[in-house]
């Protein structure tokens, strides 16, 4: 690995700091490399609203000075336009570095190259695409939500080697491993949301919340048409993460439950289509059976996670069916395997 890509990875390992907190935005950060010096500035984008990565990198800074012979790597094309902060463009151009590295153009259309141009025009050396893909991958969410205009649609489920979610009477404890319980923890952090079907929240009653990973609880999605749930249901007795009830008749807000009426004439897509106007760029889908496959039916998905346990059940309620998918990953978790797949087309 060359001595630039070296300081883009560790731009990218800033950026992942930000998880779970940056959104709407993306995850975004920023090294400064001195030639004599080394790195004499690091930043990521901490929180949304605050101060971009690039502004936190050169407030790092000890003197000014050196900024005038230094590279700025940066995961995320700088931004050329006010926002919540002004834009990072015009501060780079002031400091006057002489030379940035992009890792990816932002698709965003308030910045969509103009940052790359602002910044040429002003005489800065700009290079762009040192580890494209892993930026990519990085800041997969937001790069999807804003060229198809809905999240990012991540499908969970854990069966048994022999193709089940759970026995005859709906039971599932424990299918997978306590390292892949864990892992699935990890993945909630990072999803903005997570929805489970009405079936599962009454045969499971799951809290739905981030335990076994440190991070932020995601917004929990019900999709109850009737509102006829019972109250005594985790998702609704338990306020440490919100609750967002879609129906066909109620609009209201109180603590933790948000009720949201829809026609519930296509309702994956209704809601789908609600959530980005809301600026969720990602959703996690933990189940059960017949919500994942009416959106793999409908091709609302982007990538599935299927953990297979070493026990088996011989009946019960089969897994999903995965059509049109293709095989990326293979790993172990634990005594379990993990494979992800993400559309074939």
């Amino acid at each position: 690995m060359s001595t630039e890509a070296i300081f883009m990875q560790r731009a990218l390992q800033l950026a992942r700091l930000g998880q779970g907190e940056v959104a709407p935005n993306p995850l975004v950060g920023c090294v400064i490399v001195h030639p004599e010096k080394g790195i004499i500035g690091e930043g990521h984008h901490q929180k949304f609203g605050q101060a971009h990565a690039e502004v936190n990198a050169i407030h790092q800074v000890e003197n000014e000075e050196w900024l005038k012979a230094s590279t700025l790597y940066v995961t995320l094309e700088p931004c050329s336009h006010y926002g919540k902060t002004p834009p990072c463009a015009d501060l780079i151009i002031e400091k006057k570095i002489p030379r940035v590295s992009i890792c990816n153009l932002d698709p965003h259309p308030l910045v969509a190259g103009q940052g790359f141009e602002k910044l040429k025009a002003a005489g800065v050396e700009v290079l762009s695409g040192l580890l494209e893909k892993e930026g990519a991958r990085l800041n997969r969410f937001f790069f999807h939500s804003i060229k198809e205009k809905r999240p990012f649609i991540t499908l969970k489920w854990a069966q048994t080697r022999d193709g089940f979610l759970a026995r005859r009477d709906g039971s599932s404890k424990w299918i997978s491993s306590p390292e892949s319980r864990q892992l699935v923890h990890k993945m909630r952090a990072e999803h903005q949301t997570i929805w489970v079907g009405s079936r599962t929240l009454l045969t499971d009653n799951p809290k739905l919340t981030v335990r076994d990973w440190s991070g932020k609880n995601p917004v929990r999605l019900v999709a109850d048409p009737d509102l006829r749930l019972p109250k005594h249901l985790e998702v609704f007795r338990d306020p440490s993460a919100p609750t967002w009830i879609f129906n066909k008749t109620t609009n209201h807000t109180g603590g933790h439950i948000r009720r949201i009426s829809l026609p519930f004439e296509a309702p994956e897509k209704e809601m789908m289509e609600y959530l980005y106007g809301e600026g969720i760029h990602s959703v996690f889908v933990e189940g059960g059976s017949h919500l994942i496959q009416n959106l793999i039916a409908q091709h609302l998905w982007d990538e599935a996670l299927i953990f297979t346990g070493e026990g088996s059940f011989g009946e019960g309620l089969r897994a999903p069916l995965l059509s049109g998918a293709m095989l990326q990953e293979v790993q172990s978790t634990g005594r379990d395997i993990l494979e992800v797949y993400t559309p074939a087309i």
